[in-house]
């Protein structure tokens, strides 16, 4: 007796029930299937600008306070790169033209001098002449007085870059932190039936705010701390001028 050789399951079958399943599933499955195929990449946001205003009105208004913040910080920028600088604050040759008259004992025309060129060192040249009657010492307070008031005004004056600067990713993370309560709210709403693609979406649209914080800050707070430096450059500078400017007073007052 003859043993049967073992059968073997034959693919071609399996197949052939596969495509017959396929065909006995109900049409609303496979539409649907194909539906949300083509919604999730017809929503898909693609392009820049697209994934920048993806964020629903609350991330529209985060990006338009993001952008009023970024023009008021490029304003600033353009406007302290005309006025903070050298030949606006330190005028050429008004040093040595002060210097001369007060040699001469012309202490009018060192004040016309300074009247003629306003400036940061000529307002403190004019406070130290206004106190040449009261000797060195009432010159020197009136000096560093002087240089202390138009440094604060410097200082508040670059101020409004660093505000922004920290303003800025604030304004980005509430955004963000809003839409991530939108998001999970969603999902809370479809008792997690929400799927992990359309959770990622909405946690990238909420992220946009941040990237458009982050961009705006960094460039406030590096213009910030470039204007601070030349500030204290040009302090520093405008004082030791002005103890130069009245050397021939402090000379006599040595030798009194």
């Amino acid at each position: 007796m003859s043993l049967s050789p073992r059968k073997s399951f034959p693919i071609g079958w399996f197949s052939i029930g596969l495509s017959q399943l396929l065909i006995f599933m109900p049409p609303q499955i496979l539409l649907a299937q194909n539906a949300g195929e083509v919604d999730a990449s017809a929503e898909a946001p693609s392009g820049f600008l697209a994934i920048l205003f993806s964020g629903g009105i609350v991330g529209a208004i985060m990006i338009l306070l993001l952008l009023a913040l970024s023009m008021t910080a490029a304003y600033l920028i353009f406007d302290h790169l005309m006025t903070i600088r050298r030949k606006d604050l330190i005028p050429e040759g008004l040093s040595e033209q002060v210097r001369q008259c007060l040699l001469s004992g012309d202490v009018s025309g060192a004040q016309a001098a300074c009247n003629g060129r306003p400036s940061f060192l000529s307002f403190v040249l004019l406070h130290g002449i206004s106190e040449l009657d009261f000797g060195w010492n009432a010159v020197e307070k009136s000096i560093e007085d002087a240089l202390a008031e138009q440094s604060a005004r410097l200082f508040r004056k670059i101020e409004y870059l660093s505000v922004i600067g920290n303003i800025a990713p604030m304004v980005g993370l509430l955004g963000t932190v809003i839409g991530m309560i939108i998001a999970f709210q969603n999902v809370a709403t479809t008792q997690g039936t929400a799927s992990a693609p359309q959770l990622a979406e909405g946690i990238y649209q909420a992220l946009v705010t941040t990237v458009g914080g982050l961009i705006v800050a960094i460039p406030s707070i590096g213009a910030f701390a470039i204007f601070r430096n030349r500030i204290d450059q040009f302090v520093a500078e405008a004082a030791y001028i002005a103890q130069h400017v009245f050397t021939p007073l402090r000379r006599r007052a040595s030798k009194k």
